[in-house]
């Protein structure tokens, strides 16, 4: 769609040629959600493109993801064969659904910012304890964890002139072994609920839902619980009023749907491990 308000358009290729925020303004990346509908407020886009910051990078430390990587991009990267979660990766950029056109333009940093309950980059980074780095718009940096990055369905905690720079995943999440759920009313709609569960070196859990919730929820456990105790913690963690409504679930069916899947992820995660 042609946003015709649009009268500027700036290319800053550093940090210090960022032109000072004013109303009006939006950053643009891959622009699937900002072209896809009017935008009148809006007089100046300005482009990351020229700031060609690197997609990926893997170090010592674990998996650095620039906020304007595509998903294609982070779907075809090649982990190291030690990272056993490393397969939520795929299965969390298959959660979208998308077309190969959107693949290729829509950004991992967009996913976040958009704050939908069913980015399923914000079940990724939240469940393997993304750390983001934000650009203030007054100077320096915020660093902050995925999982409280969302704050409620399309909120976060930027403000005016802030950038997603990047996203951490550090290198003990990438180790863990992982267990993925998902689901949806329609085979090709949003998720009405994406719970993701990790088990740590201790054989401690972590069970972190998205979808459902109208922002990330973690809820641990210091061993593998059972049955009944996984009930009653999902049941106690998430309130109520955090299950999210809309016409892709309602909040009773997307609660149910949370219970099962949790379950699921522990009788996976509680199997013994196959040589």
């Amino acid at each position: 769609m042609d946003l015709n308000t649009i009268t500027d358009v700036a290319r800053p290729r550093s940090r210090a040629q960022l032109p000072v925020w004013t109303a009006g303004d939006a950053w643009l990346a891959g622009g699937t959600w900002l072209f896809s509908e009017p935008q009148v407020h809006l007089r100046r886009l300005v482009d990351l493109t020229d700031l060609k910051w690197p997609a990926l990078s893997i170090g010592e430390t674990g998996l650095s993801i620039a906020a304007t990587c595509s998903i294609a991009q982070l779907d075809a990267l090649t982990c190291p064969v030690e990272w056993l979660a490393a397969p939520l990766i795929n299965q969390c950029c298959r959660a979208f659904l998308a077309s190969f056109k959107i693949w290729k333009t829509a950004t991992v940093g967009g996913n976040l910012c958009m704050s939908l309950p069913a980015g399923p980059m914000i079940s990724l980074a939240a469940a393997l304890d993304g750390v983001c780095t934000i650009w203030k718009a007054s100077g320096g940096e915020q660093k902050i964890a995925a999982l409280d990055f969302v704050t409620g369905n399309q909120k976060n905690v930027l403000t005016p002139g802030d950038l997603l720079r990047q996203i951490d995943l550090p290198l003990p999440a990438l180790k863990r072994r992982a267990a993925f759920r998902q689901i949806s009313l329609t085979p090709v709609g949003r998720s009405g609920a994406l719970v993701i569960g990790a088990v740590g070196r201790e054989g401690d859990l972590a069970l972190t839902v998205t979808a459902s919730t109208v922002r990330p929820v973690r809820i641990g456990f210091a061993a593998m619980p059972d049955a009944d105790d996984l009930r009653d913690a999902v049941l106690d963690g998430i309130p109520d009023e955090l299950y999210h409504d809309d016409v892709h679930g309602k909040p009773f069916w997307r609660k149910q749907m949370t219970l099962r899947l949790a379950e699921e992820i522990r009788t996976e995660l509680a199997a013994p491990v196959r040589g």
